[in-house]
């Protein structure tokens, strides 16, 4: 008896204090399929320490439903002069990197804005909207398939950018 090949497993990561990002994207035979998007929304009111604390529980439960990961890919940003600012985004990143290696895995490939948004739009200053509609595109979805915030769709251009890049699937003039 054959079994039949398990589909590639992207996590795609678009993390931010405010309201980190999470997808998982499978690939099979050069189609992308769209597993789940999901978000956890923080308190400006809470203390910055528990909020990290927030992201990493709502992280380890995320990863413990949806794994096995072939790739974990993450959005990066550069540092910015704003010191607080980069406080906030890689005590973030550390807060899901330590779900991340509660289950074995580790960020594998990082992408940047411009490189997500010219991969899935062709305009590496694309706006939010663009990037759903070229996700949706990608992945085939409804035109009227609505994520539910950006930061799914954000994380699911995160997915794709990879699968792009490492040649997973193709996009072009036909899809």
């Amino acid at each position: 008896m054959a079994t039949k090949p398990k589909p590639f497993r992207i996590l795609g990561l678009d993390l931010s204090i405010t309201s980190p990002g999470f997808a998982v994207v499978d690939v099979k035979k050069g189609a992308p399929s769209l597993v789940t998007t999901a978000h956890f929304t923080t308190a400006a009111a809470t203390p910055q320490a528990l909020r990290y604390e927030e992201i990493e529980a709502f992280a380890l439960l995320f990863i413990r439903d949806h794994m096995p990961f072939d790739v974990v890919v993450r959005e990066i940003w550069p540092p910015s002069r704003n010191y607080a600012q980069n406080n906030k985004i890689h005590g973030t990143w550390a807060s899901v990197e330590r779900a991340l290696h509660r289950y074995g895995y580790e960020v594998d490939v990082h992408v940047t804005p411009a490189n997500v948004k010219k991969t899935v739009t062709g305009n590496g200053s694309a706006k939010k909207p663009e990037v759903a509609q070229g996700v949706r595109d990608i992945l085939r979805l409804d035109d009227d398939y609505a994520f539910k915030t950006d930061d799914h769709s954000d994380a699911a251009a995160v997915a794709l950018t990879y699968c792009v890049r490492e040649k997973l699937i193709t996009i072009g003039e036909d899809d």
